[in-house]
């Protein structure tokens, strides 16, 4: 009896509950007059540099970032399409990384009412280490997933062992004709829920997905 060659896919996830948040935050202030936009920038801005340097020193906040004041201009239109003066914009924009839902909340609910102050995205995700670690063990389960399902295709054929011949990230593999690019490994963040009741706000990610693809070629004998 010939051998036979069993081509397969295998496939697994893990959700994991992020570890990290990291939200980006902005002062904006505008007006007639460049300077007085400016000054009253970097004034709104003071106080929350000052509350982020205190929470890393607290231990409440793992890392924080600011980019220098951003100016522009822009003239609008009157109804009557006549350019109007200058209307200038200045903002500051930070990003804070804090390792719990709750402090991030607390800290919303703060600043949010701030004068000036947006509150931007928020990124979910984990640490470099549990990252990486998880991707291992989630590549190895799509392998074993890979070399089971070979198993269970050359049982059926009345073959007794297979052996794998190669192995490759999804669609480098398929017949021996390119497939369209597709991700093998891919990491996301599910959505999550921002609740205000009573003026506070409080964060509720989801899980964080990282899944792997692998395509495996064995022959069964």
């Amino acid at each position: 009896m010939s051998d036979v060659t069993v081509t397969v896919r295998g496939e697994h996830e893990a959700r994991i509950a992020p570890e990290r948040a990291t939200i980006r935050v902005s002062v904006r202030t505008d007006g007639p007059d460049r300077t007085a936009v400016v000054e009253r920038a970097l004034e709104l801005a003071d106080p929350l540099r000052s509350g982020l340097v205190e929470r890393k020193a607290a231990s409440t906040l793992i890392e924080w970032t600011s980019k220098n004041l951003s100016v522009r201009a822009e003239r609008p239109w009157s109804n009557d399409g006549r350019r109007l003066a200058p209307v200038y914009y200045a903002s500051v924009d930070f990003t804070a990384t804090f390792s719990s839902a709750s402090e991030l909340s607390l800290w919303v609910t703060d600043v949010s009412a701030w004068e000036g102050v947006e509150i931007g995205w928020v990124n979910w995700h984990l640490t470099p280490e549990t990252n990486a670690r998880v991707e291992r063990e989630v590549a190895a389960e799509a392998v074993r997933v890979a070399v089971n399902r070979a198993e269970a295709y050359a049982t059926a054929l009345g073959r007794s062992a297979v052996v794998p011949v190669e192995i490759a990230d999804v669609g480098l593999i398929s017949a021996g004709a390119p497939a369209p690019p597709t991700p093998s490994m891919k990491s996301r963040a599910m959505s999550f829920d921002m609740v205000q009741e009573s003026g506070s706000m409080s964060y509720e990610p989801d899980e964080i997905v990282i899944a792997a693809t692998v395509e495996a070629r064995f022959i069964a004998s």
